[in-house]
This record gives structure tokens, sequence and C-alpha cells, in this order.
């Protein structure tokens, strides 16, 4: 573990994406400092410029942009965290099952994860909660149900590849249950790889709940970035930064997030520690 940070304490441009990610968390944890109250209450004039009383101007309504980019980052990361951990676990029990076990299975729960594949996902995410009504629950089963089979299929080509090893076959022969073999073998073989893949699906949600939002499809009572840049879309001409910093927010958020994954990938893959 020691020498995977040290990996990536080398990586600038992971580095430059973890302090990213620190200043949003940051940001998380101070709003109800920074930005006491209702983020959806009218603050001052509309359209007002960003200045010396809004730091980031208010919107159509009169509400403080900055204070709903600050709360719109906490609904991000949850939807992103929570779909993100959703579908690695789906995928690991799926890929799982049909790496060990093989044969009918593996060819059963392939073709499912094969058919979740060729749905475009944003359309996909749309369908669902369209159907059960916008809410955050919603959006997280929606994105954990569009993002699953990626890691089902790295977890099975993992486990295929692992099956054969020596401790494998020991364990087998030795008479360890499927179950022990699969959670304190194989499983913990593969945390590197779905860490790495994981932290990756999260910006891919970000981006999903973002849309989701502009459309019109995220929770009405809960601030988000994509709910920001829908409001101010009609005014984009005269009132640029309505749209403008939301935009900015999710550019160097998903930024962050897809450097941070691929300084993991370097510092935690084992076929790239010798590069």
């Amino acid at each position: 573990m020691k020498a995977g940070l040290l990996r990536f304490a080398r990586n600038r441009m992971a580095v430059f994406g973890a302090a990213v990610l620190l200043a949003l968390l940051a940001i998380v944890v101070l709003c109800p400092l920074l930005y006491p109250g209702d983020p959806f209450r009218l603050a001052g004039p509309p359209l007002q410029p960003p200045g010396q009383h809004f730091l980031l101007g208010t919107d159509t309504l009169g509400r403080d942009v900055a204070a709903g980019i600050a709360y719109g980052a906490r609904t991000s990361l949850l939807v992103g965290v929570g779909a993100t951990l959703a579908a690695i676990l789906f995928g690991s029990i799926v890929g799982g099952l049909a790496g060990y076990y093989r044969g009918m299975m593996d060819v059963a729960l392939m073709r499912v994860t094969e058919f979740f594949q060729t749905i475009p996902a944003f359309i996909l995410a749309i369908l669902i909660v369209a159907i059960l009504s916008p809410s955050v629950p919603t959006e997280v089963l929606a994105i954990a149900a569009v993002s699953w089979p990626g890691i089902a299929r790295l977890v099975r080509g993992e486990f295929v590849a692992l099956g054969g090893r020596e401790f494998v076959l020991a364990c087998s022969g030795l008479g360890a249950s499927d179950t022990r073999i699969i959670v304190r073998h194989l499983l913990p073989n593969c945390t590197s790889s779905i860490i790495a893949v994981g932290s990756l699906l999260i910006g891919t949600a970000i981006l999903i709940e973002s849309g989701l939002a502009f459309l019109g499809l995220g929770d009405p009572n809960v601030m988000s970035w994509g709910l920001i840049i829908s409001a101010g879309r009609a005014v984009l001409r005269s009132a640029w930064w309505i749209c403008a910093f939301p935009g900015i927010a999710i550019l160097l958020t998903v930024l962050g997030i897809n450097l941070v994954g691929d300084g993991l990938n370097e510092a935690l893959n084992p076929r790239l520690r010798d590069r």
C-alpha cells in the first residue's frame, strides 16, 4: 500500500486531480456555514452579474449561483458515489458467479450483461427515472443499472484469469467452500482493478446525473448543477454566468476524478508498475 501511494504521489496529474477533489469535499462540508439556509431561496435581484454582493451572480429568479453550486456538489457526489457503490456490488456478484462457475451460468449471465450494454446508457437511465418518478434514490438506481455491466465483465475476466492459479487449486483441494474461495481469495486479488475502474465510474455517474437534472428528471427539491444550467439556458447570451460556472464545476470534478482514477490504475495495477 505504501509503495502504491508513493507511485501515486509521483504522478503530478493524479495529485492535481486529488487536490481538485479535496477542494470539492471542503466545499461540500463547509457549504452550510458558507451559505446557510435553503439554496432555493431568493437571495437578491434576478440576473445580477458576478460581483461583490454575489460572488458568482444570481439566476433568473434571484437565487445565489454560488450557493447552488456548493449544494449541487453535495448532490453530485452523493449520487455519483452511491450509484458507483451499487454498480460495483451488483456487477461484482454477477461477474464473480460467471467467472467462477463458468458453463451455462457464465453464458446466461454474460448474455444478460451484453443485453444491457446494447442499450444506450443515458436513454435507459432516462427511461428508469421517468417510470419510477424523479428522486435521488431513483437516480442512484438508474445510474447503477446502466453502470454495472462494465464491472461485471471486469470481475469475470479477473476470475477466469485467477481460476487456474495454484493458490485457488490448493484451496479447492483442501476442501474450502466456493464462498470462501470467492470472498477470501479471488475478490481481494481483484480489488485494485475494481477500485481503479470504480473511481472512473463516479465521473460518468456525475455526468449522467447532471444530464438528467438538465432535462428536468432530477429531484425538484434538491439543488443540482444540471438544474442550474437548465434554468439559465434561456438567458445564456445575456447571463452567461448561470450556465458557465456550474459547467466549469462539472468539468473540473469529472476531470479530477478521471485523473485520480488513472493515477490509481497506474499505482495499483501490477502490469503497469514496472513501466
